[in-house]
């Protein structure tokens, strides 16, 4: 079952979602692991200082930093007897800063409020798209009223129906276990109800359609047959978790399956919201050659539809394009 051993949590000390702060610690607690709390602020162009006079710093840029580190400190005071929270304030870029110290200090696992980006942002790319883009580790996005436990899971996956869905040494089946151990630890150490979603379609129904002398016959006898593929290969993987988890663990979780047919970038937020999900738990797959550059253009759709918090995963091999000699 993973564990996560160190995660880093990203807090605004100007404006900190105490919501996200508490998910953090409770993710900490429950996996006995460490936990850095930190913010990012801008570099202040060289020159600017504070009036010289006792007591003041004049350097305007320390100042600062001092500041918003004694504010994370007071945010955490009241949990340090029960973990050993580390604190640090960043000058940069966001997104680059966070990606280069979880290389530094390989954390397992980021937790960041999600932000409300302007128009231009959303075109050119906010620092939560960049970080679920470029990310090394998993990234938990909290939205606003982010709980410090999860009534409700769910676990988006997808296999091909042409290979065994319990196949071992598959892309695709590696990121399906990934995604399932991190939803069923997340799901058993806050006691929350697991959902597993997959979701297919029949894409060549229209040509069928458009050839056939019959076409309401051949429609039907071809999607039935792809859903009962389909069904076939989710029961396999139904099988192949219980044997990960054994008996007793998959008893506790009791997971109910979903198969919807549709198309994942909108049937996995109408689930979402029909499921009343506090976490989506999903992959992520570039859409190029270059690795790390894009997360996938059905993954980037998803995450922009969805309002309940969520946790992207990388595919095993992801190399982040941002470097530590940048």
């Amino acid at each position: 079952m993973q564990h996560f051993k160190k995660i880093l949590c990203v807090i605004s000390a100007e404006h900190p979602n105490r919501n996200t702060l508490e998910r953090a610690v409770s993710l900490a607690e429950n996996n006995q692991s460490q936990l850095s709390i930190i913010d990012v602020m801008p570099r202040i162009a060289a020159g600017i200082r504070l009036p010289n006079r006792p007591g003041v710093s004049r350097n305007l840029q320390t100042e600062l930093m001092e500041g918003r580190l004694r504010t994370l400190q007071s945010l955490t005071k009241s949990y340090q007897g029960e973990l050993d929270i580390q604190h640090q304030v960043l000058i940069g870029v966001s997104f680059l800063e966070i990606i280069r110290k979880i290389l530094r200090e390989q954390y397992d696992l980021l937790i960041k409020s999600v932000e409300n980006p302007s128009f231009i942002e959303q075109i050119f790319g906010s620092d939560d798209m960049q970080l679920l883009r470029a990310c090394p580790c998993p990234v938990l996005m909290a939205n606003a009223n982010e709980k410090s436990n999860y009534k409700s899971i769910l676990a988006a996956v997808d296999f091909d129906i042409d290979f065994p869905a319990d196949q071992e040494n598959t892309d695709e089946q590696n990121l399906n276990r990934k995604i399932l151990e991190l939803s069923c630890s997340l799901a058993l150490s806050d006691f929350s109800e697991l959902n597993i979603l997959h979701v297919w379609d029949a894409p060549g129904e229209i040509t069928i359609r458009a050839w056939s002398k019959n076409p309401n016959a051949a429609v039907m006898h071809y999607t039935s047959g792809l859903q009962l593929r389909h069904k076939s290969a989710m029961n396999t993987f139904h099988k192949a978790l219980h044997r990960h988890l054994g008996a007793e663990a998959y008893d506790y979780l009791a997971p109910q399956f979903h198969l919807r047919r549709g198309i994942p970038s909108t049937a996995i937020p109408e689930t979402a919201k029909w499921l009343q999900a506090d976490l989506v738990v999903m992959g992520t797959v570039a859409r190029t050659g270059i690795a790390g550059l894009l997360i996938g253009n059905t993954a980037e759709t998803i995450l922009q539809q969805l309002t309940c918090s969520v946790l992207a995963v990388k595919p095993a091999g992801f190399v982040s394009p941002i470097k530590l000699t940048e």
